[in-house]
């Protein structure tokens, strides 16, 4: 720890970060394209949680901060740097400041330009003790598709692969339903939900004919759905759009139109092309404890003329869980996790250069 916590402090600290993280969690699918912060207030030996609303809707920090009468002396968690100038909402850096608030811990900075390191400028002018980094690594893994859309103006890429232990996706003649488990199919809809957009191939279409809506109690909305080709009349996955174009300039016309996550669901040939191109960020791969031990077997991904280990793919493991009888696995790629580590190393050297607290 740095900034002259003692160790009991910092343990206290980061987990009140991580149930601001938890807390922010829960409006990922409303605030879009706004990020899905969260806050935790400490007042008076209370709690006090705020999430962001709905755009034009309070932010976590005002949300945290309406929930007292007074927050002089008190101290603030927030996964985000406050905002610093006036959108659809004031900036929430002054109106922390004018409140009174002691301390303000910060998970990560915002990488959008109007916001970066201006807020933590506005508290600490303020007179506000500040200390940046405090859950970094878990803040930036849950505001991925936010940090990548701000730093780039294109949306998070998560490619998803349903596929057997020896890494394919369909039998020889051509069914797929279903490799992997309930749990999974479970987990994959959720995974859909927190989407904007759904992109599949026209392949997939013809032979599975899928609906691609998430199907959860508490959708809020259903994500937008691409097909890359021709769309046949009556297909369930309509109301949908079909694109011919390139797929780059598609997802930069995503990016503009404000869209944060992308999910492609394939089939093969698309995922294949995803991955050859470098244009996916994440990884989501359910893997069912199935064989099918044969070459005639659809596999997920193929193409690649790599012909030695030199040459092999390689990303960064975030998550790996079980889910009934398969496991999923999360994988960041290499420049995804080289920018959201990035990140957080702009922030530990802001923190230095302006003498704020900070953890590494």
């Amino acid at each position: 720890m740095v900034g002259g916590w003692s160790t009991e402090s910092q343990s206290l600290a980061e987990t009140s970060m991580f149930e601001a993280i938890k807390f922010g969690e829960d409006s990922r699918r409303i605030s879009g394209p706004n990020p899905w912060v969260g806050a935790l207030l400490e007042s008076g030996g209370q709690k006090h949680f705020g999430r962001t609303q709905r755009p034009g809707g309070p932010h976590a920090e005002i949300e945290a901060l309406r929930q007292v009468t007074s927050a002089k002396g008190s101290e603030l968690f927030v996964t985000l740097e406050p905002c610093s100038h006036f959108g659809r909402t004031p900036p929430c850096a002054s109106s922390i400041v004018e409140a009174g608030v002691k301390r303000v811990n910060i998970a990560i900075l915002d990488p959008d330009p109007k916001v970066f390191g201006q807020g933590v400028k506005i508290l600490s002018d303020g007179g506000v003790d500040v200390t940046i980094g405090v859950r970094a690594s878990e803040a930036a893994h849950s505001l991925a598709p936010y940090i990548k859309h701000r730093s780039t103006g294109r949306p998070w890429v998560v490619l998803k692969l349903a596929m057997s232990l020896d890494g394919k996706v369909a039998a020889p003649d051509g069914s797929s339903r279903w490799i992997t488990g309930a749990a999974s199919r479970a987990h994959a809809h959720a995974l859909r939900a927190d989407s904007d957009v759904i992109i599949v191939g026209a392949g997939t279409v013809r032979v599975d004919d899928p609906t691609l809506t998430a199907r959860l109690d508490d959708v809020v909305k259903q994500p937008e759905r691409i097909v890359l080709g021709g769309i046949p009349e009556g297909a369930k996955v309509l109301p949908a759009r079909s694109y011919r174009g390139d797929i780059e300039d598609l997802l930069g016309e995503l990016g503009e139109r404000g869209v944060l996550q992308v999910l492609v669901e394939g089939g093969p040939t698309v995922a294949s092309e995803f991955h050859r191109l470098g244009l996916a960020d994440q990884y989501s791969a359910y893997i069912a404890p199935a064989i099918f031990a044969t070459d005639r077997a659809r596999a997920a991904l193929s193409g690649s003329s790599m012909e030695s280990m030199e040459g092999i793919w390689r990303g960064v493991t975030s998550k790996v869980e079980r889910l009934g009888n398969d496991v999923y696995l999360e994988i960041f790629s290499e420049s995804a996790t080289g920018l959201l580590n990035g990140l957080q190393r702009e922030g530990i050297e802001m923190a230095k250069r302006l003498g704020l607290g900070f953890l590494e």
